[in-house]
């Protein structure tokens, strides 16, 4: 299939370089208003294009695919999370998936750390307080958190990105534990003095902090269920910079009010951009608009491998990043 002659559709507003290059490479229709795209704009979508490059916002279940017609052949997912694609059928009806991985895990392990020590140093309390021009002056005891270094991280999920925040929490003098499907390698293991638990529920009970690093797919959807919670020590704190259907999202709610857990820091929510509003009212919970991959070189280097695979599939290759059913 020629590349000049591909055509290629993009849902959402990309950084500028990368839909440059794209009007370089392909006949591309780019998004003029950054607007999520309902169900039928993303059928119709499907239906005029070869390629579709999709993003996290974008739902494309059976239904949609069904309606698909013949003519799309490749779906581009900027980003590297699928869970939002049905896989399976697209694969039935002979459509290629490919997606980024590796390209956002520096950036999603910064922001783990970043949510970890804001809410254990109770930095947005402080920030409230020298914005609103209450500060009165030092104080033996105000804002007192506590310290990071010596205690123990529980790692859910050590992927590339489970790794990085292991390697970041170690420079803090962190102990690091995890929980994975399968165990690390031993030289692995060794690099990061990571002690594996093949029970989460006795992991979840021993550390101080829990990042969740997991990807969302049936067998993990409220892998911290309520009942895993409460395993948790009181003053421990929960991170979550992956996806939030891993966290059952109400128990956390309530026993966050409760003091039942230390805090959380919540990058991402378990319906989207509609968060529990009474999360909103905690001081010891630190939320953010999912910015974890929100870096220039980050975004940018998400769309380069779109292109790659793009232009690959073009060229009548196998897209580098072509999603397979051993990762789902």
């Amino acid at each position: 299939m020629s590349a000049q002659r591909l055509s290629v559709v993009v849902t959402r507003r990309l950084p500028e370089v990368v839909e440059t290059r794209m009007k370089e490479l392909f006949d591309v229709e780019l998004s003029e208003t950054d607007q999520k795209m309902s169900r039928d704009e993303l059928v119709q979508a499907m239906q005029r294009a070869d390629v579709l490059v999709p993003t996290l916002t974008d739902t494309i279940d059976q239904g949609m695919l069904s309606r698909a017609g013949d003519r799309l052949k490749l779906i581009a997912n900027f980003g590297a999370g699928i869970d939002h694609l049905d896989i399976q059928t697209a694969r039935q009806r002979g459509i290629l998936v490919s997606n980024t991985p590796g390209v956002v895990t520096e950036d999603t392990a910064d922001m783990t750390m970043a949510l970890l020590l804001a809410v254990t140093r109770r930095i947005p309390e402080g920030m409230a307080v020298m914005q609103s021009g209450r500060w009165e002056g030092w104080a033996p005891t105000a804002f007192m958190g506590a310290r990071v270094g010596g205690r123990r991280l529980g790692i859910l999920g050590m992927g590339r990105i489970g790794q990085a925040v292991a390697r970041r929490a170690r420079a803090f003098g962190m102990q690091i534990h995890y929980h994975n499907r399968r165990r690390l390698r031993p030289e692995i293991e060794n690099e990061l003095e990571a002690t594996w638990w093949e029970s989460l529920d006795q992991m979840v009970s021993r550390v101080d902090f829990i990042s969740v690093n997991c990807p969302h797919t049936p067998s993990t959807f409220h892998l911290m269920n309520a009942r895993r919670l409460k395993l948790m020590k009181p003053g421990a704190v929960i991170v979550n910079t992956s996806r939030g259907e891993v966290i059952d999202e109400n128990a956390l709610t309530r026993m966050l009010r409760a003091g039942e857990i230390g805090g959380a820091g919540l990058d991402v929510f378990e319906h989207g951009h509609e968060i529990n509003p009474r999360l909103r009212e905690l001081p010891n919970v630190v939320l953010l608009p999912h910015m974890g991959s929100a870096t220039v070189e980050g975004r940018n280097e998400m769309g380069e491998k779109v292109i790659i695979n793009i232009k690959t599939f073009a060229d009548g290759h196998r897209p580098p990043d072509l999603v397979v059913p051993s990762m789902l």
